[in-house]
């Protein structure tokens, strides 16, 4: 008793992707190139053709350079054709007539899958007579319409005409003839390469014509090389392929089955150094590695489009069975070693990039890259600097993720540790510790370098001939109507002034004294608000919320080259820092928690006013009694009414002096303090 078949329900349970719509077309090239190679047994001389005609529906585009939508395809071959063998293969579904080829018997199940119907003809030789047979193959019908006689013809040829194709699939079908052929020609790759080659290829559309002979001599440089690795005892068989350098080309692992291509990996990010075309003799070419493998073809996947080998083994099977992992691995050492000549300069390149990178763009990376393994650092000599941060800090963040799973192992040393192994830990850990806060140390004296020359840029006079407004150099020191509650230590640039106004207990920022939560204030005082010159409004700083209060400092922002100071507390800068002071104090000092602090009046003050030396500047320093400073560059004084330090410092002198403070860091990590 034998079991019966039904076609509708194979075809429920076979796959095809949408995206491999060419697959049909692939497996009846296939098998037109296996007809062939039938005859060749019998006569080694035979020359073997295959036509691939493309069908394209009767509708006319609106446009002349525009064809109309591709229908189907038809496949001729003159091999050994539908004789009652390989008919009777045809009727029987996962026929095993050409397992030694690799044969699954799904071939002509894809076909329906994307396919209304396929015409078959075929004259074929029977007892050194010629016949014909013609039939059709649908889903509705199963095979039908069969008819069988002596053929008229004194030619071999079988003809497979898929029809219809469906409109899922047509979406995915390439459209030009160029990529239709590219695509056959990648997928029979292995039957150009084989010794023998392939049978004449040729693929019409229209008045259009592609050999795919002649696109593979075209695009072949190199594909003598041979290679071999074994796992547990399955051998599997590399060749190198170099292919001239296209569009289309891409490094790539290509992964075979009866001499078909069932799996493509990119190379790309794979192989240290591997990015663009590869070069030899001066021409570029791409890489591709063909596999084949026994082992591959009797676990390749019923539709050929994958294949049933885990990726992974683990457990005790891992010492017996073979992983996809394993194979890969094993291929990508074998890929490197054939490539290592021609990946050498890129490699140093790569290196080179990085190197000068890191040494003028990014110094603070330099304590973390001895810790990146070498073959990261093998980078696309074309990378971007995004791209290039971008990669060197995830290794940043790699190492600090380590570091604290290392730190929360180190307290616990191991059971069998013993003191020397234990310290060399301990060691070990420190120095990796101390290469990561390198790293922050240098990421945050770069930023320093970062401000001091957008301040240089924003002093100087732009192309319209004036000068940044307050609004710019404001916000180099601090985010405007803001405080220290509500603004990160990283935002605030204080240390251009002075170091340690960078360590507040209490900052406001371009906001009203009555705001101010150190005193109680009534003053709404803001000066210049109605010609929105808002950035003359201070910057209010005390040191600590410790009682007593160490002191309290006022900085006032002025435009460059402004030339308009006079007399009283609208006009004058240190007049009006002065004020700002006398105000607080008579709001009667408190703590950031609102506690008062007694002889607040008597707390000690500091005044900075930000701006250039212009005429009128210079003149009321004067009319103040302030002293010049050695440099000429500011003016400095104490005032004994207000019990208050003044310095008026102008931005010539702020930048410089802030250049000197950070130099020693920038000179450490070879940044240019100019």
């Amino acid at each position: 008793m034998s079991l019966n078949t039904s076609l509708k329900g194979r075809l429920r349970n076979t796959t095809l992707p949408l995206t491999n719509a060419l697959f049909p077309v692939f497996e009846a090239v296939v098998n037109s190139i296996h007809s062939i190679d039938e005859l060749k047994k019998q006569n080694d001389s035979y020359q073997g053709k295959i036509i691939i005609k493309v069908i394209r529906s009767g509708q006319t585009s609106a446009f002349d350079d525009v064809k109309s939508e591709i229908n189907g395809f038809e496949i001729i071959d003159n091999g050994i054709g539908f004789n009652k063998e390989n008919f009777k293969s045809f009727q029987t579904l996962d026929s095993d007539f050409k397992i030694d080829l690799g044969g699954r018997g799904i071939g002509r199940l894809l076909w329906l899958k994307a396919f209304e119907s396929a015409i078959i003809k075929s004259v074929f030789e029977e007892k050194d007579e010629l016949y014909e047979r013609a039939f059709h193959f649908n889903i509705q019908n199963d095979i039908s319409d069969e008819k069988s006689n002596k053929s008229v013809s004194n030619n071999r040829e079988t003809s497979i005409l898929l029809k219809d194709i469906h409109k899922k699939y047509l979406v995915y079908l390439p459209k030009t003839i160029e990529t239709i052929a590219r695509n056959i020609l990648e997928h029979c790759l292995w039957y150009f390469i084989r010794t023998g080659g392939a049978p004449d290829i040729i693929v019409i559309d229209g008045n259009e014509s592609v050999s795919l002979q002649k696109e593979f001599d075209y695009l072949m440089i190199d594909a003598s090389k041979k290679d071999e690795f074994y796992l547990h005892n399955e051998k599997f068989e590399i060749t190198h392929l170099k292919l001239k350098s296209t569009q289309q080309n891409k490094h790539a692992i290509k992964y075979g089955a009866a001499d078909r291509v069932v799996k493509e990996e990119n190379l790309i990010g794979r192989v240290p150094g591997l990015y663009g075309f590869l070069k030899e003799d001066n021409e570029n070419f791409a890489y591709i590695c063909f596999v084949t493998s026994e082992f591959l073809t009797e676990n390749v996947g019923q539709e050929r489009l994958n294949f049933t080998i885990p990726e992974n083994i683990d457990g005790i099977f891992s010492e017996t069975e073979i992983s996809f992992s394993e194979i890969r691995e094993n291929t990508l050492s074998k890929i490197r070693e054939f490539l290592e000549p021609f990946l050498a300069a890129s490699k140093m390149e790569g290196l080179a990039k990085v190197d000068y990178f890191v040494d003028h763009k990014a110094p603070r990376y330099k304590s973390i890259i001895s810790r990146i393994p070498e073959n990261e650092m093998f980078v696309d000599p074309n990378i971007s600097d995004r791209d290039l941060d971008l990669k060197l800090h995830s290794h940043l963040m790699t190492i600090e993720s380590e570091l604290i799973a290392e730190g929360h192992n180190l307290l616990i040393p191991q059971s069998i540790e013993n003191k020397e192994d234990y310290s060399k830990r301990i060691e070990e850990y420190l120095s990796k510790a101390s290469d990561v806060k390198k790293y922050d140390l240098a990421n945050y004296v770069t930023h320093r370098k970062v401000i001091l020359d957008l301040l240089a840029t924003a002093i100087a006079k732009n192309e319209a001939g004036g000068y940044s407004k307050e609004e710019v150099l404001h916000k180099l020191i601090m985010p405007m109507q803001t405080t220290s509650d509500l603004t990160v230590f990283e935002d605030s640039n204080l240390w251009l002034i002075d170091e340690r106004l960078a360590f507040h207990n209490f900052l406001s920022s371009d906001k009203t004294l009555k705001s101010a939560s150190i005193t109680n204030s009534i003053s709404t005082k803001e000066p210049d608000f109605l010609a929105l010159n808002v950035y003359d409004n201070p910057l209010l700083v005390n040191d600590s919320d410790t009682l007593p209060l160490a002191s309290i400092t006022v900085i006032e922002i002025k435009r460059p080259m402004r030339n308009d100071a006079k007399a009283g507390e609208e006009k004058d800068p240190v007049e009006q820092a002065l004020g700002y002071l006398k105000r607080i104090r008579d709001g009667k000092v408190l703590t950031k928690t609102g506690r008062p602090i007694p002889n607040s009046e008597n707390i000690p003050g500091f005044c900075y006013v930000i701006c250039d030396l212009t005429a009128s500047v210079i003149e009321r320093c004067g009319m103040l009694d302030l002293q010049i400073t050695s440099d000429k560059m500011g003016y400095f004084g104490f005032h004994k009414t207000y019990k208050c330090y003044i310095e008026v410092i102008s931005y010539d002198r702020l930048l410089n002096m802030a250049k000197e403070r950070n130099r020693a860091f920038f000179d450490k990590l070879g940044l240019p303090a100019n």
